[in-house]
């Protein structure tokens, strides 16, 4: 549990870098958008903007995590941490949604951009989202809170990329429709990734079991491993976060144990050594299942 919080520490200082980076960036953007009169820059600021919420939402989870378990939540906080990437998914898709709109309306109606403030600022915006990103990419990369964190600067990034080529394109041929289909580009590699956190997100909270887990498999081995048993079923596995996984089962027994709390002690010690589950819950039975009504 030390080494949890360790980790979040770490997460968190991270999380709080990223979002300085990212913030003060944005100030600069909006006043060089206003400056150069170019709606690109002042559209990036609000994506900016977004993330930074997105990053301040981060660490806001990071920090209630770490509260310690009560009478309404015996098993604490740390889910948090998983609501947190579910919302910062779903912006993410929200931005992409919002991208797409606007890439399309400029298509339809190109608008001028003065290439060399957007160029600029570009170039500024690129070294900073970088610097965020090594940041964040140095932190616990199974955490979703820190994953979601990542993608979003990640969007920034290659919006970045993209605005430095686009204003390099607009400054020495003029052409405009450079600028919504490379937006196009970056919001289509985002939806990619966006996806996928709001996916496993969602499966956390929904308490599926580990996608990497083979549940009959991991019966099997246990039956295999314990002559005694009759049969084992009712078994749930899920996890408060992906490092954080739980379990319970019942395990019905051929003939009385001589001591079932050591056949109790056995199980759990093998489900960490063997699955990493550190929280497990077993229910001992005999000849039949205690849950079965008698008809």
């Amino acid at each position: 549990m030390g080494h949890d919080h360790s980790h979040n520490d770490g997460n968190l200082r991270r999380v709080l870098l990223a979002l300085t980076f990212t913030g003060v960036f944005m100030v600069v953007e909006v006043i060089g958008g206003i400056l150069s009169g170019s709606l690109a820059l002042l559209a990036d600021a609000g994506h900016m903007l977004t993330d930074t919420m997105a990053l301040a939402l981060a660490a806001v989870a990071f920090k209630v995590s770490k509260k310690p378990p009560d009478a309404r939540l015996s098993f604490g906080y740390q889910r948090f941490q998983i609501l947190a990437a579910f919302v910062n998914g779903l912006s993410l898709l929200l931005i992409v949604a919002w991208i797409l709109f606007e890439a399309v309306r400029r298509l339809i109606t190109p608008e001028d951009v003065e290439g060399q403030t957007m160029l600029v600022v570009a170039a500024a915006g690129l070294f900073v989202n970088i610097a965020a990103f090594i940041v964040l990419h140095g932190g616990d990369r199974e955490n979703l809170n820190i994953r979601g964190a990542a993608l979003h600067v990640a969007g920034d990034l290659l919006g970045s990329v993209a605005a430095i080529i686009a204003a390099i394109v607009i400054l020495y041929t003029g052409w405009m429709t450079i600028d919504p289909i490379l937006s196009v580009a970056v919001a289509l590699l985002i939806l990619k990734s966006a996806w996928g956190l709001v996916k496993r997100s969602a499966h956390v909270l929904l308490e599926g079991a580990p996608e990497w887990l083979d549940v009959p498999d991991m019966q099997l081995k246990l039956t295999q491993r314990m002559p005694n048993v009759r049969s084992i079923h009712h078994v749930h596995v899920w996890g408060l976060t992906p490092q954080d996984l739980m379990l319970t089962m019942h395990l019905c027994l051929c003939n009385p144990p001589d001591n079932a709390t050591a056949i109790i002690r056995d199980v759990k010690a093998w489900l960490e050594q063997e699955y990493g589950i550190g929280h497990s819950t077993i229910e001992v039975e005999i000849d039949d299942c205690s849950d079965r009504v008698a008809g």
